[in-house]
């Protein structure tokens, strides 16, 4: 009996798909474990990487500037244009869950309505917007039409937490809360989903956007904004071959992580 129970605990620890509901529970409890990783695996093939940073951890405006390199890890970056003006969540930048871990003790943490902007290092997903996708070809990540029935689900207690759902292929929507991305109006007419919380632990923030800035906002909800010319310069250059990365940080931790992490210089 004990060598089964072994072999089964064994199974589990080695399998993330079965490991994610025993985080889930940790995580529902505020006790996923805080952890920075000391190199970013994913750093070594990118050859994009998007910048944004703040003043300090509670500043909402922002500064980003886009990056590129011929080869993955061991060769320079290059800037790329000028740096461009943003905002990010209207209470600033706390970690979220990337490709870089958890975060760091003694540091905020990104939770879900915190109105918060995820810190760290993070991949792109899909793009979104209004456009039909005959319209929007230029685009090379894959791009989702919001229609009315698009819904960017954030009940920590749904399985479908942290996803950008169609309602109509959902057979029992099992949410109490989401977002009408259409009903959002011109910020969600051009977006790019940032894969912050991807594994949806519960209550850890979901459905982070890179979208339009609406400057009668003061900040977003926990996304970042730019003007659509910008997001749009954007998005026409990210190209997933290239495995491109965004960081977002305040600059005094940029600073601190750029060699740890093989981070380029930002402008001065």
């Amino acid at each position: 009996m004990r060598s089964c129970v072994s072999t089964l605990f064994v199974l589990i620890l080695s399998n993330p798909i079965l490991l994610r509901p025993l985080y889930a529970l940790a995580s529902a409890n505020g006790q996923l474990a805080l952890t920075l990783k000391i190199a970013i695996p994913e750093m070594a093939s990118c050859q994009q990487l998007v910048t944004v940073t703040t003043k300090n951890w509670d500043d909402l405006n922002a500064s980003v500037q886009l990056y590129e390199r011929p080869a993955g890890g061991g060769t320079s970056w290059r800037r790329l244009g000028n740096a461009f003006p943003a905002v990010i969540g209207e209470n600033g930048l706390a970690w979220g869950i990337g490709v870089h871990g958890t975060g760091q003790r003694g540091e905020p943490r990104k939770r879900e309505g915190d109105k918060k902007a995820p810190a760290g290092v993070f991949q792109f997903s899909d793009v979104f917007g209004t456009a039909r996708p005959d319209q929007v070809r230029f685009f090379r990540l894959p791009y989702r039409q919001v229609t009315p029935t698009t819904e960017a689900v954030d009940d920590p207690k749904s399985k479908y937490y942290n996803q950008v759902v169609d309602r109509t292929s959902v057979t029992h929507p099992d949410w109490a809360s989401s977002e009408s991305m259409l009903q959002v109006g011109g910020r969600y007419r051009l977006g790019v989903i940032i894969e912050h919380n991807a594994a949806a632990y519960p209550g850890f923030g979901s459905c982070i956007f890179f979208h339009v800035w609406d400057p009668s906002y003061p900040g977003t909800t926990g996304c970042t904004a730019t003007s659509f010319s910008h997001l749009v310069q954007l998005l026409r250059w990210l190209d997933p071959k290239k495995n491109p990365l965004i960081v977002q940080l305040p600059v005094d931790r940029y600073q601190q992580l750029k060699q740890r992490w093989g981070l380029p210089a930002l402008p001065e």
